[in-house]
């Protein structure tokens, strides 16, 4: 990595997307990375749009704003396509990554990558938190961190037996995620 990558997450609030930039930005810190992760609330509420953000580079960060160009976008909740322009200050060689069945037309990415992030969180969580199905395709399309790291850092936030769901969602999302062309 040559550059700072700066993240940006969309979700809802309850879906976890500020608990994903987290969990990144500490898988990130076990393989000797520089890394942040943090929240930008609007309504506090279950179910209002929510925004995180993480940071990761080879150098110390000093900047501690908002991110507004982000190299990465995932979005946790298709539903907010229609509300949010999640693709909005996306850098030319972005990658979007989308919780969907199907790519929505108009989005502006290089890479589009998509999961069925949803069906996964319930099937192998038995609830629709779609954080650690994104986190999974979020690391097979960029490969930022290593896939055990994140799952490492999955297995010491949760207890065991929430922590294994989690990796199984992680992994299926890893390997079901596909990008779009």
């Amino acid at each position: 990595m040559v550059k700072m990558i700066e993240i940006r997450f969309h979700g809802r609030g309850g879906q976890g997307a500020v608990t994903a930039a987290r969990l990144l930005a500490e898988a990130a810190f076990l393989e000797g990375k520089y890394c942040q992760a943090f929240p930008f609330f609007g309504a506090e509420r279950r179910g209002a749009p929510v925004v995180a953000f993480a940071r990761i580079d080879e150098k110390p960060i000093r900047v501690r704003t908002q991110i507004y160009t982000p190299d990465h976008v995932v979005v946790l909740d298709p539903t907010l396509l229609g509300v949010v322009n999640v693709s909005e200050g996306l850098k030319r060689d972005g990658i979007l990554i989308l919780n969907t069945r199907e790519v929505p037309r108009g989005l502006k990415a290089k890479r589009i990558v998509t999961v069925d992030a949803t069906s996964i969180a319930i099937e192998k969580i038995g609830v629709p938190i779609t954080n650690m199905a994104m986190l999974g395709a979020y690391v097979k399309a960029t490969e930022m961190v290593n896939l055990e790291s994140v799952l490492k850092v999955i297995r010491s936030y949760f207890k065991e037996r929430v922590a294994e769901r989690n990796v199984a969602a992680v992994r299926a999302a890893y390997e079901k995620s596909r990008e779009m062309g």
